[in-house]
């Protein structure tokens, strides 16, 4: 079978975020006053060939400790579905 998977991977809520503290100001300067708190992370989108959900599950939650994600500095989810 094959699997989609979407994840998305934020910086710890307890870490600082610089990339996202310079887009808030700057939105803000544009006139967009409401913005505020904004955090930049990434999303990747893998496809997996398994033979089930819970085996597609635990090789994207592998590739995500192991490769793709910093987990000191970095949380992540992800959502998979058939394609």
């Amino acid at each position: 079978m094959k699997f989609k998977a979407e994840i998305d991977i934020m910086p710890q809520d307890a870490l600082l975020d610089p990339q996202g503290k310079a887009v808030t100001s700057a939105l803000q300067n544009i006139g967009l006053s409401e913005v505020e708190n904004v955090r930049i992370g990434r999303h990747i989108r893998i496809f997996i060939d398994c033979n089930d959900l819970k085996t597609a599950e635990l090789k994207v939650e592998e590739a995500c400790k192991k490769l793709l994600a910093n987990q000191i500095m970095e949380k992540y989810d992800f959502k998979i579905e058939s394609c």
